[in-house]
């Protein structure tokens, strides 16, 4: 018993010391060097990374959505539109009797969203907002001539399709 006191003793002696030498050094666990103080970010990007930066005005809220549809809290497409104020509502409705729908669940088919776009729709519903004089013409020249292989706005911007259906609409 006596040598296990001696041993936490010890062990709290080694901490404490530790803790001295790096508020002294400056030093980080495992030795890198500490350069920027308290503000310094916690995790670290990897190399090649950049630094993502907070919304500085309002941004959509898609809460109500990504109850069900987390997949696309980080989908390229839906961010840069919740950043810009447009939420999953601007493009596909409300969708009021979509989000209280839970018959999915149990194997039935659900209530479709109150706005859907299969292929044929994208592009022109996209261009909506994004009037074809308005975006780079020489990168979408071949889109808008019809020569691409590229044929939809999201084939370039985003995955936005739901990879696996889970159930068919009502």
């Amino acid at each position: 018993m006596r040598y296990l006191a001696w041993m936490l003793a010890l062990g709290a002696a080694a901490v404490a010391m530790a803790a001295c030498e790096r508020q002294e050094t400056g030093r980080r666990p495992g030795g890198s060097r500490s350069t920027g103080g308290d503000d310094e970010p916690l995790l670290l990007l990897d190399a090649g990374e950049e630094e993502s930066h907070p919304p500085t005005g309002p941004m959509a809220d898609n809460s109500r959505c990504f109850v069900c549809h987390l997949n696309y809290a980080m989908e390229s497409l839906a961010v840069v539109h919740a950043k810009a104020d447009i939420g999953c509502a601007k493009c596909h409705g409300p969708s009021d009797a979509h989000i209280a729908d839970e018959s999915w669940t149990w194997g039935e088919n659900g209530t479709a969203p109150d706005i859907m776009f299969p292929r044929p729709k994208i592009n022109p519903f996209c261009l909506t907002c994004h009037p074809q004089d308005k975006i780079d013409a020489v990168q979408h020249k071949a889109l808008f001539a019809g020569t691409s292989e590229k044929k939809y706005c999201t084939d370039c911007h985003g995955s936005h399709r739901l990879t696996e259906r889970k159930c068919q609409w009502k």
